[in-house]
């Protein structure tokens, strides 16, 4: 008798009520004997600190377990879980905005160092794009003009060119079983129209009289007369390339005497020498072909480039402007998630201490019944 006294009565919360009603410690018609008793409580759940008419109720004449079981079973199965999922959702939101918040800040950031990146390659400051597009075209005479004074130094390897040219043409004659279609290097160079490189002025002189339109244009200016300008230096470039790469290997006895008979010019190259020349070329050919020049020729060739870019430049912006609003939008958004949150834990910890003392008055009242055993109400979480 001693031992089952001791013995602890453990009861699952879901099945309270059917444990009473089966042990008769309430009948099925008890929901209407509570209704006072849990208005009540849902007064009194609104400020925590101990309300002595509510425990007067569960511990005197409303005792029994009866009269707030189906407190403690609602804040257990409904107002908890409810109170959490809501909780849950508020900490959910507050990290998705801030995901969203550090990924507008971060395309917002590259759109602007792309917007700059765009500004460097055309040569300015991104202050103010229509007025330093235009700003750059006056200096595009004096740029072309310095180009022109190079290109008159390549003198030498025009000489070069030619003179190669005509030797490859003399061997060719001396070599009349030679088809100069079955494989061997065609260099363009029959005798019915030779080429040749020839280095204009780029100058701004023009005879007289008042030149308008393409007219009016410089060599360098002028597409077309620039297009053919540009494929010679590229001709050229090939040439003293091929050239560069036959002479650093070693050649056949064949062709070693077959040089013996070219011009001095030819043969007194040395690598050194072709590849400085190759690099002059190169450097001449790459300032005309640069990404900037390549804008300038088209802002100068068409005043609508420059509205075109100047757009494409300002909705780069544009868009990262917006990023920045929405990153704000995000950021305030998050703030009212956290807001939320501050509201709903001191409404989880109430509801949490709220179901515990109702835990302990139920295993108290049920311990008396059966001779202060010990009672323990399982499943009790908030």
């Amino acid at each position: 008798q001693r031992n089952i006294q001791n013995l602890p009565i453990d009861i699952q919360t879901s099945k309270l009520l059917d444990w009473l009603v089966d042990r008769r410690h309430c009948n099925l018609k008890w929901q209407s004997a509570v209704k006072v008793i849990r208005e009540k409580i849902n007064a009194a759940i609104q400020d925590m600190p101990e309300n002595e008419e509510i425990k007067a109720l569960l511990s005197g004449s409303c005792s029994s377990a009866k009269t707030f079981m189906l407190l403690l079973s609602r804040n257990v199965s409904y107002e908890g879980p409810a109170l959490r999922r809501q909780l849950a959702k508020a900490q959910q939101l507050q990290q998705e905005l801030s995901r969203r918040e550090v990924e507008c800040q971060s395309s917002a950031a590259d759109l602007r160092e792309r917007y700059y990146a765009a500004c460097k390659q055309y040569g300015i400051t991104g202050e103010n794009v229509p007025r330093e597009l235009q700003a750059l075209v006056k200096d595009l005479p004096a740029v072309l003009d310095e180009v022109g004074k190079d290109a008159a130094r390549l003198e030498e390897q025009i000489q070069l060119y030619a003179a190669f040219t005509n030797f490859a043409e003399l061997l060719s004659l001396r070599l009349p079983h030679q088809d100069p279609g079955s494989g061997g290097i065609d260099w363009g160079d029959s005798a019915e129209a030779p080429i040749e490189i020839e280095i204009v002025d780029v100058g701004t002189d023009c005879p007289e009289g008042v030149a308008r339109g393409e007219d009016a244009l410089t060599v360098l200016e002028n597409p077309q007369s620039r297009s053919r300008f540009i494929d010679q230096l590229m001709e050229l470039e090939v040439f003293l390339t091929q050239r560069l790469t036959e002479m650093r290997e070693e050649g056949d006895v064949v062709a070693m005497s077959q040089f013996q008979q070219a011009p001095s010019v030819i043969q007194g190259q040395t690598c050194e020498h072709i590849q400085a020349m190759l690099s002059e070329v190169q450097d001449l050919l790459g300032r005309l072909t640069s990404l900037r020049m390549q804008h300038l020729f088209m802002i100068h060739a068409s005043p609508r480039y420059v509205e075109r870019v100047s757009e494409m430049l300002r909705q780069k912006m544009k868009q990262a402007d917006i990023l920045v609003l929405k990153g704000a939008t995000m950021a305030e958004k998050r703030q009212e998630a956290l807001q939320e949150q501050s509201r709903l834990e001191p409404r989880v910890d109430l509801l949490a201490g709220c179901t515990r003392e109702l835990q302990k008055l139920i295993e108290a009242d049920i311990s008396k019944r059966y001779h202060n055993r010990p009672v323990n109400l399982m499943g009790v979480n908030i």
